[in-house]
């Protein structure tokens, strides 16, 4: 009985100090024209793909079998087999592409193209492109509401984030915010959007039902100056209990209260962080920081940095998913 328990005992314990889930995250390098992939349970690049110039704008498609990057350069949306690590196929994009959103169901991609003012909207199966919502100036950040009504742009000269009806595809909305918006990003239930403003220094939580401004997260690091912290990316938990903002060249990560809109503290990170991404499980974060062309991975329960993963240079978007 006791040879028993203690084999008992042995599996329970192997069983438990094996990863519960094994992620995979695709990292976009804007200026080596690559993709740098990374094994989440080694902590370290296991391929690095060669794709067209300035990619910024990255995501796996719903069914986790492409990711898509936006190739700026090349006015287009490539395709990445995840199955073989090479690039298959291309999405028409307007010309410099940056960043883009999926629909629910996966089927349709909304791209900001930032040099025509406009976002496209692609059928991603069919690999065509349906049409062109005209928007403001530069547009950039990308978000569509957790029931797929509206779609959210934000344009960086015109400082707006627009709403648009995805079903009659006009702009219906446009909520003034500060200076160089950037990226957009929903609550889950709806309740908030949060839009970050790189020159302004400011993250916007706008109530989407009223199309107005709630209030505005501030940020203040001793010893820095203010036109030196400049928020871009920006994760919700799912719960809706706690936010990361990337602050861009202050080199750090803001961890807010989604509730109070207090920020929680700073955890420093590589140079000029862009953007960040969850593990599926929400157990770590990883964020791409653009200087020191390298991934800082933060333990989310302790709020703590507990990695860093050279990548390649200037990576700008992160995008993961299970392998």
């Amino acid at each position: 009985m006791r040879r028993h328990c203690l084999l008992f005992g042995a599996i329970v314990w192997l069983t438990g100090s094996l990863p519960a889930q094994a992620f995979i995250a695709y990292v976009s390098n804007e200026k080596s024209n690559t993709v740098s992939v990374i094994d989440t349970d080694k902590w370290a690049v296991v391929a690095t793909i060669k794709v067209g110039q300035r990619p910024r704008g990255i995501e796996f498609t719903k069914d986790g079998k492409f990711v898509l990057v936006a190739v700026g350069d090349d006015d287009t949306i490539q395709m990445i087999d995840t199955a073989t690590r090479k690039v298959t196929d291309s999405l028409p994009s307007g010309p410099d592409p940056e960043l883009f959103v999926q629909d629910a169901a996966g089927k349709i991609l909304y791209v900001a193209n930032e040099n025509d003012n406009t976002v496209t909207i692609i059928d991603i199966e069919r690999r065509v492109r349906l049409g062109d919502v005209q928007v403001g100036v530069e547009p950039e950040g990308m978000a569509i509401s957790p029931d797929g009504k509206f779609l959210i742009n934000t344009s960086e000269t015109t400082n707006m984030a627009h709403f648009i009806d995805t079903a009659t595809r006009q702009v219906v909305a446009n909520v003034l915010v500060d200076a160089r918006p950037r990226f957009a990003e929903f609550k889950r239930d709806s309740s908030e959007l949060w839009v970050s403003s790189e020159i302004g220094g400011t993250v916007s939580v706008i109530d989407p039902a009223k199309h107005t401004v709630i209030t505005k997260i501030e940020f203040a690091i001793p010893g820095m100056r203010k036109e030196a912290i400049q928020p871009v990316g920006i994760s919700i938990s799912a719960d809706a209990k706690t936010a990361f903002i990337a602050l861009g060249p202050a080199n750090r990560i803001a961890v807010v209260d989604a509730a109070s809109h207090k920020v929680i503290k700073y955890l420093l990170v590589g140079q000029r962080v862009w953007h960040t991404a969850f593990t599926p499980d929400e157990k770590y974060l990883l964020v791409t920081n653009g200087v020191s062309n390298d991934v800082s991975v933060i333990d989310v329960a302790a709020l703590k940095v507990i990695k860093t993963i050279q990548v390649g240079e200037l990576p700008w978007g992160i995008t993961i998913a299970k392998q």
